[in-house]
């Protein structure tokens, strides 16, 4: 039996891997994103807590790890430049 217009073949999709059994999302974890960014976001609105940070940073630029910290902030800025 003949049909007038032909199936198109549909584009088969890879497929979706397994859940793991104990639960690792593996890279790129929806649910730590999203517990990281709610940590982050409660942090920063604690102004006591931010300044006890900022105060915290300024020992450590001031302190032994000083120069180590100012050289990972440069590369850090450079790698966001792309160079």
């Amino acid at each position: 039996m003949s049909h007038p217009h032909p199936k198109k073949t549909e584009e088969k999709q890879p497929p979706k891997p397994a859940a793991s059994p104990s639960g690792n999302e593996g890279e790129g974890s929806r649910s730590a994103a999203r517990a990281y960014d709610a940590g982050a976001e409660h942090a920063a609105k604690d102004p006591k807590r931010v300044a006890a940070l900022a105060e915290e940073a300024e020992k450590a630029l001031e302190g032994p790890e000083g120069e180590e910290l100012r050289e990972a902030e440069e590369r850090g800025k450079n790698a966001v430049k792309g160079r």
